[in-house]
């Protein structure tokens, strides 16, 4: 093998393409946008000076990521910005409940009984997190390095996350907590596997934290891309592929996309059988995306959320769980579970000095059209009043918006298809990273792991075609 061509320059077409060129192949990199990153990237979007993450923005498993780490990404200028508290999560009664760094710490938070059951349940975890985490970033088919562990997790980790939250923990605090975290799996919050998320994001804060690049999370993709060319990989800004007739001559192509877009391209190359089978992958529900310029910080009532770089807004487990329920029976709730990053909080430099930037998003029915921005903003405003009244400008962005921006996020889907049990066994196929076609690959977040800037869905596309060929 002599070339590989990657179509895509968010985090794992990147990480593909540094996987590859550190083998010896020539790598050309094809981003359709301007700027490279996919939904990765950082601009300027409500005002001058307020720099804004147009996608993730808080990165648990980038920190953790076992191929990142293993890059001189430090050299290229990626740096980790901390929180006093990687997460919390306000309540009604005026308090709100914190994710310490330290897992001893969390006796200052939850009353004494949850906050030992707190610590027994995520100890085993967060005790071998270094261990554990290349199986949980791993493909779904692999021999763990650690099994006892892994299947320790798994045993938990099958359970829905409301059945675990009220086995483990008898206090609202706790619940509430938890059930934030699994929120994040775009799951049903009584469905099988749910939990799993909440776990993972748990540990990762216990132990690598929930940071934020400094200056934005472009920062991510620029050290990738500098690393990339410093073995001689190149990358192409503004060119679509819209066929595979449109790329060079290669050995390999990797998609960084999403299915839609791997069997529009490259369908001609593809048995009717396998693209049978993209047809059938589902995609999950969207979100509803605001980025706000801020006078001043958010007012929260609760001590801890001003000192967070991540705040749950969804009261507590049953409310939750109710929202969720709802978006995914296609309804858009009145008090919907509100994901809201603050990343001036940790990162002084993404405002103008004295001001602050924030972003939040809800889950909504994939392709919803709703305008959300009273619903969000009334959520916030529960827990942070005069919240409006810090307002300098915002951005709003419906799934349509999302999807235009970037065609990976089908419908507004930011995990890369339906986290249903089966999806999480088979993204997209029983294949993994491959087709039926041994030259060309999918490493997107729609390939095990899933979702998530960590880099690993690339590494292990990439690993598997060289060890094939």
């Amino acid at each position: 093998m002599h070339s590989a061509n990657v179509i895509g320059s968010g985090p794992n077409g990147l990480a593909a393409a540094i996987r590859l060129a550190q083998a010896g192949l020539r790598v050309t990199v094809y981003e359709r946008n301007a700027q490279l990153g996919g939904a990765c990237t950082t601009a300027e979007v409500t005002l001058p000076g307020f720099h804004h993450d147009l996608g993730a923005s808080a990165f648990p498993m980038g920190a953790a990521s076992p191929f990142f780490n293993s890059l001189p990404l430090a050299r290229h200028g990626l740096r980790w910005m901390h929180s006093e508290f990687p997460l919390a999560h306000p309540l009604d009664d005026g308090s709100a409940v914190a994710l310490t760094p330290a897992l001893g710490d969390m006796a200052s938070q939850l009353p004494r009984d949850d906050a030992a059951a707190w610590k027994r349940f995520f100890k085993p975890i967060v005790s071998h997190w270094q261990q554990l985490v290349p199986d949980l970033l791993g493909p779904v088919v692999h021999v763990p390095r650690h099994p006892i562990t892994l299947a320790r997790f798994g045993i938990t980790a099958v359970l829905p996350a409301t059945t675990l939250a009220h086995t483990f923990f008898h206090q609202q605090r706790s619940q509430a907590l938890f059930a934030g975290c699994a929120a994040h799996s775009v799951m049903p919050l009584d469905k099988p596997l749910s939990s799993a998320i909440g776990i993972v994001l748990g540990a990762a804060g216990h132990t690598t934290g929930w940071p934020v690049p400094a200056g934005g999370s472009q920062a991510i993709p620029n050290a990738l891309a500098q690393h990339l060319q410093s073995l001689h990989g190149s990358l192409h800004l503004d060119r679509e592929i819209a066929s595979v007739e449109d790329l060079p001559p290669a050995d390999l192509t990797f998609f960084d996309t999403s299915v839609q877009s791997l069997e529009r391209i490259a369908a001609p190359r593809l048995t009717s059988q396998f693209v049978a089978s993209l047809r059938a992958f589902k995609n999950g529900p969207g979100i509803f995306k605001i980025d706000w310029a801020l006078a001043e910080p958010i007012p929260w009532t609760a001590e801890e959320c001003r000192h967070a770089g991540t705040v749950h807004v969804g009261g507590t487990l049953e409310e939750i769980a109710r929202a969720e329920a709802a978006v995914f029976a296609g309804k858009h709730p009145d008090k919907p579970f509100v994901l809201l990053v603050q990343p001036s909080v940790a990162d002084p430099s993404r405002a103008p000095e004295g001001r602050h930037t924030a972003w939040g998003y809800c889950h909504v029915p994939n392709g919803s059209a709703i305008d959300c921005t009273a619903a969000v903003e009334s959520q916030i405003e529960r827990f942070a009043p005069g919240f409006r009244d810090v307002i300098l400008a915002r951005r709003t962005q419906t799934t349509a918006e999302l999807e235009a921006w970037n065609p990976n996020l089908v419908g507004g889907d930011l995990s890369g298809g339906a986290m249903s049990a089966r999806q999480m066994l088979l993204r997209p196929t029983a294949r993994d990273y491959g087709t039926s076609n041994p030259a060309i690959y999918l490493c997107s977040s729609s390939t095990s792991p899933g979702g998530g800037v960590h880099g690993m869905c690339g590494f292990h596309a990439a690993t598997l075609a060289l060890r094939r060929r």
